[in-house]
């Protein structure tokens, strides 16, 4: 008999080695003990030379991804319910942060070989307005009650401000050492900011445009990714500087637990509906946690060339982790946890 841990192992080799056609015949029905067991359900072939993707923003309502592939200096746009790329926008040099407002009708994203920030109509595709200049633009969170657009400006040490009617900065908030990611929390109607060097997690009040609190994170080195389980007011912060996530309790404010995952670990997604949080490493490590009881436990570990950016549907529950490099092309690879997708499979044959 082969053993389960043997089996999956082997099977994470095969999705490396192998394109996604030739899994096709893989079982469809988990067992309950491989309920959070990650299956791929397609690749989707993505435009432009196999390089460098960064973050990603999904507008779940109307199904568009939206990728930044870095150093083809592209904004891609994925239709995620037709699964095929809608739009690949030039002009974005080196873009690293993407952040789509459904509300507003706008994406930003983070122009950082321009030091700019680009401000995209979705209607149109047509980027509107650059602000600037930011000295490193990476992160970006939208706080809606204020109107303003925050972005982690990573070399500068900042947080900088930009004002959503105008389309220009405000003013730069001092963080004390390098900018992680940087993320809306509605609960407290917060700015959160992973601080490198200082090994902090900063909370930031968006109408006064100044930090409120700063929290420790012990045992956390370099913290830079960020997801938030809003429900419960957790917050996962991953610090690439030492290859551990950190569960931190936004109402206690006090660390909880920290946790190993892969070396450089960079951009995390949270699926509040299985409860799944995802952490994507520089390393090609993914790991994965079933949150309960203020506690993760994990479910699951694998590796995949250049899988450091991931997001995921919370309505469908797939996983998007665009490869710059599967076989001598970019690739979205779609994902689904167990029984989800036997549900998903299902879904994409239909007319």
């Amino acid at each position: 008999m082969i053993h389960r841990s043997y089996h999956w192992k082997l099977l994470a080799v095969l999705f490396v080695l192998f394109p996604f056609s030739g899994l096709a015949s893989a079982p469809s029905a988990p067992k309950a003990a491989d309920a959070f067991f990650l299956r791929p359900v397609a690749d989707i072939a993505l435009p432009g030379p196999a390089v460098r993707f960064d973050y990603q923003s999904l507008d779940a309502e109307n199904g568009r991804l939206y990728l930044a592939h870095m150093n083809a200096d592209h904004l891609v746009v994925f239709d995620t319910v037709r699964q095929k790329v809608v739009a690949n926008l030039p002009g974005f040099p080196r873009v690293h942060g993407v952040l789509v407002v459904p509300q507003l009708h706008r994406v930003y994203a983070s122009v950082t070989g321009a030091h700019q920030v680009a401000v995209v109509d979705t209607t149109t595709w047509k980027t509107i307005a650059l602000a600037g200049p930011v000295s490193y633009p990476d992160g970006l969170a939208y706080a809606p009650h204020q109107h303003r657009v925050f972005i982690s400006d990573e070399h500068g040490g900042v947080d900088a401000v930009m004002d959503v009617a105008s389309n220009r900065m405000l003013t730069s908030i001092p963080l004390g050492g390098g900018a992680g990611n940087t993320v809306y929390d509605s609960v407290s109607d917060e700015i959160l900011v992973a601080v490198h060097t200082v090994n902090e997690l900063v909370a930031i009040d968006p109408s006064r445009m100044q930090i409120v609190a700063r929290y420790a994170l012990p045992g956390i080195g370099d913290p830079h990714g960020i997801a938030l389980d809003t429900a419960h007011h957790l917050a996962f912060v991953a610090g690439e500087g030492n290859h551990t996530l950190a569960l931190f309790d936004l109402t206690q404010h006090k660390l909880l637990a920290t946790y190993p995952v892969g070396d450089d670990p960079d951009v995390l997604a949270f699926d509040p509906g299985l409860q799944l949080l995802y952490v994507s490493a520089e390393s090609g490590v993914v790991t994965v946690f079933r949150e309960a009881h203020q506690r993760l436990k994990q479910v699951d570990r694998f590796t995949l060339p250049h899988a450091h950016t991931i997001s995921v549907d919370p309505k469908t529950h797939r996983v998007y982790l665009p490869l710059e490099d599967l076989h001598g092309a970019a690739v979205l690879r779609i994902l689904v946890p167990g029984a989800a997708a036997d549900k998903a499979s299902t879904a994409s044959t239909q007319p």
